[in-house]
């Protein structure tokens, strides 16, 4: 078995009051040159919900959750949250752990897919918390791999695409009538062409991260919804509209589905998320909801997994196969993309396999 201490809980973060939302925006755009008066417009968001994101509730639910099946399974590990853009920031959490006596961390990414943001972008938060904190070579972060098609995280989305068409065709809607819109956020496709790249795999256009996202969704697709037409769609651009983002836009989707005039329910998968974050209750619940209102099109918008059972069960799977070295072979996946392989690990592991080696550790 691998010794670890304890379980990091990593996140985003959002903010938890009026006050905090511009500090928030500040801290996730960092070095972007982007001024307060186009930060207020983004804020809206926030404001229209008090200035509180959902994301950090959830988190604390999340943990808490993880902490009951853990304690379930007899898995005597604490469990420590930290986030990338608010309190609490990775360097309290890791001197926190620290001061506990936790120094060989496990760290559950809430990001089940492969893109800079989601892998790369936390792998250089831990290394400047270590840094910061002066724990490099005291202290060691692994982490579970993306779990995208891990059968925990699917089978809340399968229940839900599910649940929502058996509600829509008890209204008379038929099937044929009906389109799954499966979706995530959008990212630069330079980003996303890039995605993957070290895993020796060529995924084409899009990468690893659409690759995976495409995967999943037929999964989901044959499993709840078979010969209902689904298709992949992205939200939440932002940045240079001159940079070319992942599309089609769910609004644009959505318009052109009622061009098309066969349409008259769609379901809406936000599987990109783990849980609701903003861009899940505005930009799903807000405006896409509109855009089929406007067009006399029912929608119906399937939960994240939040909390679900089987998710959070899934999450200790993914924690037993680290504590208990499970090979690879034998991790469960629903696709023909996993398992993902495991991340090279973060501070003094990491650092005695170098020396030991002179070179970096794979």
């Amino acid at each position: 078995m691998t010794a670890y201490d304890g379980i990091l809980l990593s996140s985003f973060g959002g903010p938890e009051g009026q006050d905090d939302v511009i500090p928030f925006l500040r801290n996730v755009t960092r070095g972007r040159g982007i001024p307060d008066e186009r930060l207020e417009e983004v804020a809206t968001h926030y404001r229209h919900y008090g200035g509180v994101s959902p994301i950090n509730a959830q988190n604390r639910a999340l943990k808490a959750a993880l902490e009951a099946e853990l304690a379930r399974r007899d898995i005597d590990l604490p469990v420590f949250w930290g986030n990338r853009n608010w309190a609490p920031y990775f360097a309290d959490t890791v001197r926190e752990a620290h001061e506990a006596g936790r120094d060989r961390l496990l760290a559950v990414v809430t990001s089940a897919y492969t893109s800079y943001s989601g892998v790369g972008q936390y792998r250089e938060d831990f290394e400047k918390a270590l840094d910061a904190t002066e724990l490099t070579s005291t202290m060691t972060i692994d982490r579970v791999r993306e779990f995208f098609d891990h059968p925990g995280f699917v089978a809340p989305l399968v229940e839900g695409v599910r649940s929502a068409l058996t509600r829509i065709q008890a209204d008379g809607i038929t099937a044929d009538q009906v389109h799954v819109l499966f979706v995530t956020h959008s990212i630069p496709t330079a980003a996303a062409d890039e995605s993957g790249a070290d895993s020796g795999h060529d995924f084409g256009a899009g990468g690893a991260y659409v690759a995976q996202h495409a995967a999943v969704a037929e999964y989901v697709s044959r499993e709840a919804a078979p010969g209902v037409p689904y298709s992949l769609v992205y939200q939440s651009r932002s940045g240079n509209p001159q940079t070319p983002w992942l599309e089609p836009d769910i609004n644009d989707a959505i318009d052109q589905l009622a061009a098309a005039g066969a349409v008259k329910a769609v379901i809406i998968v936000p599987f990109g998320f783990v849980s609701d974050h903003m861009e899940v209750v505005w930009d799903l619940d807000n405006e896409a909801t509109e855009t089929a209102a406007g067009h006399g099109i029912r929608s119906e918008r399937v939960a994240t997994p939040g909390t679900h059972p089987a998710f959070v069960a899934g999450l200790v799977d993914l924690i037993e196969e680290r504590l208990n070295d499970i090979p690879h072979d034998q991790r469960p996946h629903v696709t023909s993309l996993g398992p993902w392989p495991d991340h090279d690990s973060v501070g003094a592991r990491r650092t005695d396999a170098r020396h030991a080696s002179g070179a970096l550790a794979l």
